[in-house]
């Protein structure tokens, strides 16, 4: 009898997936200095389109 083949085209990932019932926790601090960053360019370039207006009024 012959053996099944396995298709090698779609990778097994049952490995490196946490199991259910198992939460894994990501490290977002990179994430939140971005926003940070992000936030502060926007407020800055409001703030000074803003006094950009004001002193042609």
């Amino acid at each position: 009898m012959a053996k099944p083949q396995r298709n090698n085209a779609v990778p097994d990932n049952r490995a490196s997936r946490p199991e259910q019932g198992q939460q894994h926790e990501q490290n977002l601090s990179g994430t939140f200095v971005s926003v940070m960053i992000l936030g502060g360019f926007l407020l800055l370039t409001w703030v000074g389109v803003f006094l950009l207006f004001l002193s042609r009024s």
